[in-house]
């Protein structure tokens, strides 16, 4: 059986999310609109830093619990890099889907709302429950597969 265009694009996060060099968690986002991949992300640190396999988990050092302290972290978030890479090479995302094999976060959210991305497609609940009550203020369609 053929999948649905929802499942298509969440196999492709899940290849995504394998460049992840966050120890923690391996998170990949992919941006489409009109069935059309326009931008991918995963998490990771920013470019050219080194990661964190080489260097130790900074929010495990400190024994920071999982959702809390997002700042306290070397890495950036799978949907802000997918936000900014459609930014650095001019790629508007406005009406676009968002897939993500865990829900976005406040950040990303916050991110998400003000791109124009009206949808988002995820797998696996995080548990951010400011995210989930402004994400059901705005116009996104939030999808769990």
């Amino acid at each position: 059986m053929r999948p649905t265009w929802d499942e298509y694009f969440m196999n492709i996060v899940d290849m995504i999310k394998t460049r992840s060099t966050c120890m923690r968690r391996q998170v990949g986002a992919v941006i489409v609109r009109d069935k059309r991949i326009l931008t991918t992300g995963y998490n990771g640190t920013p470019s050219g830093l080194k990661h964190c396999v080489e260097v130790g988990c900074l929010r495990d050092e400190l024994k920071i619990p999982s959702g809390e302290r997002h700042e306290l972290c070397r890495g950036i978030h799978a949907e802000q890099n997918a936000i900014i890479q459609a930014a650095v090479f001019g790629v508007p995302i406005q009406n676009s889907t968002i897939y993500t094999n865990v829900s976005p976060c406040i950040l990303c959210t916050k991110m998400i709302i003000n791109s124009g991305i009206t949808r988002i497609v995820t797998r696996e609940a995080y548990h951010d429950a400011l995210a989930l009550k402004m994400l059901a203020e705005s116009n996104i369609e939030y999808v769990k597969l």
